[in-house]
């Protein structure tokens, strides 16, 4: 197995990478890319911070269904049924135009050559960079998936209100750990939810809803998020980091200390009901900036090479990231 080294300052992480993944994947077909990406991310961020988020949670929701291999990017044909449009993708998942626009720009400086896979994974590396959060070398050579996981949505992907031991099981079946898991869920300080996400936590419609905050807290929130439906509310959005919500910090993991996750499932991290040891790992990065950030770059690594072995044998370099090559 390729060691790789992910350079943070002057610390290295060694992190283990599939073999088929490189640092130096494209020196010599495309040695422009990582700048391309890097230029539009920083015109995508500059015009909207909030885009930082949405490139990460794409990236999440890529590499969680049958691997890191671009399936989520995938529009619905006659013969295909894409990821978008899974119950938990439908209303969640944005930012596909800028990928499409990073697409179009390599693509006219190198056609053919790099995956949009690949291209999904230095952008969410960059993402978390523009805004404040770690670097990490990203390992290359990913190819496109020739079909969706339609139905792996449902069974791969967390969910707002699902159990900890249940998001746990999730993550070990990815080949990531609970701290992993813990460090990975720091990308909430730069994220919003829907209402309908944490409308169960707010007013304690859950049989194990954390919902200790304060009553400030809770009445914040549900000002923008009522009760029940009026039609609309339910795609009303608020920050999960309300203190720096465009900084990728470790303020989410202070938020949770003071019972303010404001989903359950992040909640659940930090509660004395839960004996799954995430407690410790949140007070560490509440407290250890630096810890917080080795570990997520490390845990990105990891994730990113969760491979879909059909697409080394039988995958492509899509020519358009929405649709497979014909």
């Amino acid at each position: 197995m390729l060691l790789v080294l992910c350079i943070f300052g002057r610390r290295l992480v060694h992190a283990e990478s599939d073999p088929h993944l490189t640092l130096d994947y494209y020196q010599k077909t495309c040695p422009s890319v990582l700048g391309l990406v890097r230029k539009e991310m920083e015109c995508a961020v500059l015009s909207d911070p909030r885009n930082a988020a949405l490139i990460l949670r794409l990236h999440f929701h890529d590499c969680f269904v049958q691997g890191c291999d671009g399936s989520v990017l995938l529009d619905d044909t006659v013969t295909l049924k894409g990821e978008k449009g899974a119950p938990e993708n439908k209303d969640a998942l944005k930012g596909f135009r800028i990928i499409d626009k990073i697409k179009s720009r390599i693509e006219s400086e190198c056609p053919g050559i790099v995956s949009c896979a690949d291209i999904l994974t230095v952008a969410a590396r960059d993402a978390v960079l523009l805004v404040g959060g770690p670097y990490w070398d990203v390992p290359l050579g990913r190819k496109d998936s020739k079909n969706a996981g339609y139905e792996l949505v449902e069974t791969n992907i967390p969910t707002a209100d699902e159990s900890l031991a249940s998001i746990i099981t999730k993550f070990l079946s990815q080949g990531l750990s609970i701290t992993d898991m813990v460090a990975l869920s720091g990308a909430h300080t730069i994220g919003m939810a829907r209402c309908v996400n944490f409308r169960a936590r707010v007013y304690g419609n859950l049989p194990f809803t954390l919902n200790q905050a304060s009553d400030t807290y809770l009445n914040n929130i549900k000002t923008m998020c009522p009760a029940v439906d009026d039609g609309h509310s339910n795609n009303n959005e608020s920050s999960m980091d309300y203190v720096t919500p465009n900084l990728f910090d470790n303020s989410y993991y202070n938020l949770l200390l003071n019972k303010e996750g404001l989903l359950n499932s992040d909640q659940a991290l930090y509660s004395s009901y839960l004996p799954a040891g995430t407690s410790k790992i949140v007070e560490r990065y509440a407290g250890d900036l630096k810890a917080f950030f080795d570990q997520f770059a490390e845990s990105m690594v990891k994730m990113g090479n969760i491979t879909n072995q059909e697409s080394y044998s039988d995958g492509e370099v899509r020519k358009n990231c929405r649709f497979v090559n014909t």
